[in-house]
């Protein structure tokens, strides 16, 4: 069970946004959810999560100005991103990918789909972040 992780969602539209929440809360994590970039900009800076999921087209500032500030912040860079769009041409996901998300899911997306994916996305800063305290 992972409720000790907090995961960030980021979506404007409602009905999907309360889904994920009540999906994501039967799976066990801990979370918060806002419907634009001003909203998860400041949550990210004063509750950091453990994972960020973002729909792509939020108001405010999209997935991709997201994502960017949080890789530009050093509070904030080793988060998991993950990006939802429904769009899936390969320029968006090339973009996203260099960006530094985590991965890029499109919608519709499979329940199955989208907990593997942050299940994995976590274990890998897991990893990281241990990686980060052995001594050298």
């Amino acid at each position: 069970m992972q409720s000790q992780k907090r995961i960030l969602i980021i979506e404007d539209d409602v009905g999907f946004r309360n889904l994920l929440r009540i999906q994501l809360s039967l799976a066990g994590y801990t979370l918060e959810a806002v419907e634009d970039g001003a909203e998860a900009g400041k949550a990210l800076l004063e509750r950091p999560p453990d994972l960020v999921l973002s729909d792509l087209g939020v108001p405010l500032l999209d997935g991709f100005e997201l994502l960017s500030l949080v890789r530009a912040d050093a509070k904030t860079a080793s988060i998991p991103v993950i990006l939802l769009s429904g769009r899936s041409d390969d320029d968006s996901v090339s973009k996203a990918m260099k960006l530094g998300a985590a991965d890029f899911l499109v919608k519709p997306v499979r329940l199955e789909d989208l907990l593997n994916s942050i299940q994995l996305c976590l274990a890998k800063a897991d990893t990281k972040a241990a990686a980060k305290l052995q001594p050298d």
